[in-house]
Parts: structure tokens; C-alpha cells; sequence
């Protein structure tokens, strides 16, 4: 997590924004450009995708827990685990692609309606070393630049690819 704090509009813009950016940068590539790994370690847009999809899920899913509940307690759940419960990587990557603007949708939908008040809601998470207590606003953030770092991946296949 960066140091700096974004305020709620920056994180909501960049939550928003990121979807729009990774169709423009996807949408002239084939599916068989989508599954190609440029090299053997490397990943493809079909696995950058999967992984972002995992962690919305996981992190998504602590704001609707935290928005939801009073204080939870949450186990932490790495999104590199969640990822083998689904079959992401497997999927066609314009409807899973469909799927993440979705959810991306419901999201920000939420965050839109919450009051400045809930974004500094709560959680104590367990399972990833000492208790920590994390925020909406943190996993908010956490998500949107996280995906703002795989933007490369996503240019850097699509110029491979062009």
C-alpha cells in the first residue's frame, strides 16, 4: 500500500477509470494475442486479467464485509490462493472481461452511495501474521493501485501483440 492517502474521489476515479483503460488497450487484440505469453514466464492479458478478477473478489469482498458488519473479523485470503478456487484463467477474455466491468460496476455503485464516515469503517484482519485493522478506504486504494501497476502488463502485451 502506498504511503500517500488518496481521498475517496481519486480512488473512485481510478476504480472507474482502470476498466475503460485496459479495454482500450485490449481491444484491437485476437483471443489467441490474449492468451499468448510474450515469453515463458511471462503473463498473459487472458492471466493478468484472472488475477485482477481475484483480487476484486477478495479485497471487494472485505469492503461489502466491513459495509456490512459491525468491527468483523476477517481472515486474510491472498488473491494468488483465491485464484485456484476459480476458473478464470481458463475463461475467454472478452466475457470475463464482461464480468469484471460488472463487478466493477456493483463496486463502485457501493462506494458511491457510502458517507465519508464509512470509508474509515473497519476490520480486524487475521491469518497473514499479527492482527491488523483495515479500512474500506485501505482496501479501496489497495485495489485501485494495485491494478494501476498491471496497466504495464497490459501495454506491454499490447504493443508484443501489435
Amino acid at each position: 500500500m502506498p504511503e500517500k492517502e488518496y481521498t475517496a474521489e481519486k480512488i473512485l476515479d481510478l476504480l472507474g477509470e482502470q476498466p475503460k483503460r485496459i479495454g482500450a488497450l485490449t481491444a484491437d487484440m485476437t483471443p489467441a494475442q490474449l492468451r499468448q505469453r510474450p515469453e515463458a514466464d511471462a503473463w498473459s492479458a487472458v492471466d493478468v486479467l484472472a488475477h485482477l478478477r481475484s483480487c476484486a473478489d477478495v479485497w471487494g469482498g472485505c469492503i461489502e464485509t466491513i459495509l456490512t458488519e459491525d468491527e468483523p473479523t476477517i481472515r486474510a485470503v491472498n488473491p494468488r490462493t483465491w485464484i485456484k478456487q476459480t476458473n478464470y484463467p481458463q475463461l475467454e477474455f472478452h466475457p470475463s472481461f464482461e464480468a469484471f466491468i460488472r463487478q466493477r460496476a456493483a463496486l463502485l455503485g457501493r462506494l458511491q452511495t457510502v458517507d465519508a464516515e464509512a470509508w474509515h469503517r473497519g476490520a480486524t484482519v487475521t491469518g497473514a501474521g499479527a492482527p491488523l485493522n483495515r479500512t474500506v478506504r485501505f482496501y479501496a486504494q489497495w485495489l485501485a493501485t494495485h491494478e494501476r501497476s498491471h496497466l504495464k502488463q497490459f501495454k506491454q502485451l499490447a504493443h508484443a501483440m501489435a
